[in-house]
């Protein structure tokens, strides 16, 4: 559905987007992980063809060159910042965006009411937008990149800095949209979003794709070792015939399969007074592929 190859954007010196090639399959839902200024967004400016890209090739759903209008009406995007007319209602949003992706007469006044009512909005239909919330506003943003019926969708942070009412909105709109058969890239850098929603999931650094899988074959891999937790009761005699660290309190154990470390260590006669088994997650891949250093 949606294919990348090589694409390479520069600025000077810095390379935003440096030889990036993948595959997003029709229907699925795809995360473009990694931090701040790590080409998550240049690189959907390049697939919707606001930007030039300086080599590489781009086909959605088929189409080449996302200049062109034909290709461009494939597409649904929901920018980082809303692009929404504030002076305008929310009804009034959704169908000028409808009518510059072609909607007319009944058909834009069905796609409108759809939207409004994907986006909760139906009952503030008629109130300027300058008057809605943040989340709202993000709310409002993906119904108007949707107003059109797009097979393709583009999410871009959608869920930044939304209370959690709206944000679990947003996300039970996505999953409809996944099971309605919609293509999806999604880009983030909350791990657990991307756990809970796409099927495989790219991590991206420095313009550079890092790794991609699924996110189970991504823990697989890069996850490491579980971690047990434990506060001991009584305390050991022993300290040194335990395995892992003891820092007087608490006993930690890295253990590759956890459960069956447990188990032993209750054989052995350790007793607990509170047990805590942290596995690896995408956090944990995420900050093993690109560092723990802070990014500003």
């Amino acid at each position: 559905m949606i294919e990348i190859r090589d694409l390479a954007k520069s600025y000077g010196a810095l390379k935003a987007v440096d030889g990036v090639s993948f595959d997003v399959r029709r229907g699925e839902t795809f995360g473009l992980l990694g931090p701040n200024g790590a080409g998550k967004t240049t690189t959907l400016h390049l697939l919707v063809g606001v930007l030039p890209a300086d080599r590489g090739t781009i086909r959605i759903d088929g189409q080449g060159d996302p200049t062109r209008p034909e290709t461009r009406r494939h597409l649904g995007l929901a920018p980082q910042q809303p692009s929404l007319y504030p002076d305008l209602t929310g009804e009034e949003n959704l169908s000028f965006f409808g009518r510059m992706s072609g909607l007319a007469g009944k058909k834009l006044a069905e796609r409108v009411a759809w939207a409004l009512d994907l986006a909760g909005l139906a009952d503030r239909r008629k109130d300027r937008v300058r008057a809605y919330s943040g989340g709202m506003q993000r709310r409002l943003s993906l119904a108007c990149a949707l107003v059109h019926d797009p097979p393709v969708i583009l999410l871009d942070e959608p869920t930044a800095g939304v209370d959690p009412q709206s944000r679990n909105h947003l996300f039970e709109s996505i999953e409809a949209l996944k099971r309605a058969g919609r293509t999806i890239l999604y880009t983030t850098h909350y791990m657990e979003e991307a756990q809970r929603l796409c099927d495989r999931v790219a991590i991206m650094d420095h313009g550079k794709i890092l790794a991609l899988d699924t996110v189970p074959a991504l823990l697989e891999r890069h996850g490491g070792r579980s971690l047990i937790e434990a506060e001991l009761e009584p305390a050991p005699a022993d300290p040194s015939s335990l395995p892992g660290t003891w820092d007087g309190r608490t006993l930690r154990v890295p253990a590759e399969r956890p459960l069956e470390e447990v188990a032993r260590l209750a054989a052995s006669g350790v007793r607990f007074s509170t047990l805590h088994v942290k596995r690896p997650d995408l956090e944990t891949v995420f900050l093993e592929l690109t560092g723990r250093t802070l990014r500003d």
